[in-house]
């Protein structure tokens, strides 16, 4: 299997909160793929830095044509 299939790649499982390489979890439990086990153990802060700068972009969205 080539290294850039994604079942070759590392997913966070939020059901028990494990790292595992492929998707050996259901898709809804899964997060990933990320490229090595250390970035999957960080799905969770990751997924909180993204949802915080998406909302920061939406309020600035929200107010662009305040003055």
């Amino acid at each position: 299997m080539s290294p850039d299939t994604s079942d070759d790649q590392w997913y966070f499982c939020v059901a028990d909160r494990s790292v595992r390489r492929g998707k050996e979890s259901r898709g809804l439990d899964r997060m990933g793929p990320y490229p090595d086990p250390q970035t999957a153990a960080r799905a969770l802060e990751i997924a909180q830095e993204r949802t915080a700068a998406a909302d920061a972009a939406d309020e600035a969205d929200d107010d662009w044509g305040a003055q």
